[in-house]
């Protein structure tokens, strides 16, 4: 047999190994949806347990998009898991995080704490950190329109009163930014008895400080009204990337993106107590003060007995010639004798 015959027969036989490896390939791929609608009613029939949608620290107050029904396999329930049919997810929204939850893993019946138990505003609090409850009114509070879990800003609004009889300066001044709500009145929720937000009217808020802005809160209800503005998600992103920006953060080199994940949250957690800013009467009517009103001269002494400053009229003097006569030398107004 000569060489083109041979080398015909070895390209057919490598022709006829690729037509039949092709052929192989494209019935397995057809056979596919075969087995994977087989296993669909096998999923179906497995339990479905609560789980967390996304990490969960110590202290997170959960609301509707802190979990979700996921098929669970059976061998692996425990006793602790919330599953689908027994437990429901309406009355869980509210409920704070006692042990730190991953995402997609179940929540246990033991890892949290619903409104209205024992040590329920405890587990809310992070490490650290202390609750404080603030008088508010109806016009301070949004309307009814903060719910537990939100972030707000503090106002404090007083009247300076100086010195002279001048009108008080009129100034309000936001002296802390990104307070945590803990709790509005007594209700830890913003949940109705449909499962939707209920917005009602409260006289007191709860907020998550630290110690030394909790100080600061009692003096500020002593100087003048407190009032809240809401913020939104979007200010708190800001003030983190300024922060990151700033000095305020200080990534360790190294450190694994879990770690400064973090650390990136519970920067963006804390209350701010620097940086206030403030407006005068001046700022909202032409006819306010921009300043504090001056003090009056003193010009006399005490009263007798009172211990009252006596201020004695200011004699206005015009301009004036001195006369010498010898020695001596006196003034004599312009225009007098």
């Amino acid at each position: 047999m000569d060489a083109k015959k041979i080398v015909l027969l070895v390209g057919a036989l490598i022709i006829a190994v690729t037509t039949a490896l092709l052929a192989r390939s494209m019935l397995s791929s057809s056979s596919a949806p075969q087995l994977n609608a087989a296993s669909m009613p096998v999923e179906a029939d497995q339990p479905h347990v609560l789980v967390a949608t996304k990490a969960l620290p110590v202290g997170t107050i959960l609301d509707a998009e802190s979990f979700r029904f996921q098929p669970w396999p059976k061998d692996l329930i425990e006793q602790a898991y919330y599953l689908k049919g027994q437990a429901d997810p309406v009355k869980l929204a509210g409920s704070v995080v006692r042990t730190a939850i991953s995402a997609g893993q179940p929540l246990t019946q033991g890892g949290l704490v619903k409104p209205g138990d024992r040590g329920f505003l405890a587990a809310a609090l992070g490490a650290g950190m202390r609750a404080v409850t603030v008088p508010v009114s109806a016009q301070s509070s949004v309307a009814g329109f903060v719910f537990p879990g939100d972030r707000i800003d503090l106002v404090l609004t007083q009247s300076v009163a100086g010195g002279g009889d001048g009108e008080a300066l009129k100034v309000s001044e936001t002296i802390l930014r990104n307070l945590r709500v803990l709790a509005t009145d007594q209700r830890m929720d913003a949940m109705g008895a449909d499962g939707k937000p209920e917005v009602r009217t409260y006289s007191n808020v709860t907020i998550e400080v630290t110690p030394k802005i909790a100080e600061k809160i009692a003096v500020a209800q002593t100087i003048g009204s407190l009032s809240m503005s809401l913020r939104s998600i979007a200010d708190t992103a800001s003030d983190l990337d300024a922060a990151i920006a700033g000095a305020d953060v200080d990534l360790p080199d190294g450190a694994s993106p879990n770690a400064e994940k973090a650390i990136i949250a519970k920067i963006a957690s804390r209350p701010v107590d620097r940086g206030s800013t403030y407006s005068t009467g001046a700022d909202v009517s032409r006819y306010q003060r921009s300043s504090v009103p001056a003090k009056a001269e003193n010009q006399g002494g005490q009263m007798a007995g009172t211990g009252a400053q006596i201020t004695a009229p200011v004699a206005v003097r015009g301009p004036v010639i001195r006369v010498a006569r010898g020695t001596s030398v006196t003034e004599v107004p312009v225009g007098g004798k």
